[in-house]
């Protein structure tokens, strides 16, 4: 079942590379900027979650040991959709420990991104900010983890200045 998942991700990275998601400035439930800029060098996980959403519920717990466990090459934000009241996903995110950043979002935060068809959605950025996947429905550190491993992004030349690239295959 991964190797079915890692494809979709790969295929997905296809259509993305057109995507006009050049960045991002959102603000946390604290009150912190976040813009993609801000994590250079870093794949970076956006999560469009809900907390009615029972496949989203059952993602959390592998993206907050994906965030935890790698905090020097991965950043995850979370993006809470489709909510009533702010208390009540601060109360959710205390109970499920969720300790990467979350953001309110709405329609105008999620077009800074892409399409949010539906939830849960994942984008997913290289360390060098390009889209590099995103994934419709459920996801786990499995799949996340195997695409980052399937497309590294490495430095020309083997150095550790210049600017990054896909490794070709």
């Amino acid at each position: 079942m991964t190797r079915y998942c890692l494809a979709v991700l790969v295929y997905l990275s296809l259509s993305l590379s057109n995507a006009q998601a050049v960045g991002f400035t959102f603000t946390d439930h604290t009150g912190k900027k976040l813009t993609l800029s801000d994590y250079k060098g870093k794949w970076v996980v956006i999560n469009f979650w809900a907390t009615w959403c029972p496949p989203c519920l059952k993602e959390i717990p592998d993206l907050v040991s994906l965030y935890e466990s790698r905090k020097k090459d991965v950043m995850v934000i979370g993006v809470a959709m489709d909510y009533r009241n702010p208390k009540t996903v601060l109360k959710f995110v205390d109970s499920m420990s969720i300790s990467y950043p979350i953001v309110f979002g709405d329609k105008k935060i999620a077009s800074q991104i892409g399409p949010v068809s539906m939830l849960p959605t994942t984008y997913l950025f290289d360390p060098a900010g390009k889209p590099a996947a995103y994934k419709v429905g459920i996801i786990s550190r499995e799949d996340l983890e195997g695409f980052m491993r399937e497309n590294p992004v490495v430095k020309p030349g083997g150095r550790s200045g210049g600017k990054t690239q896909r490794k070709d295959k």
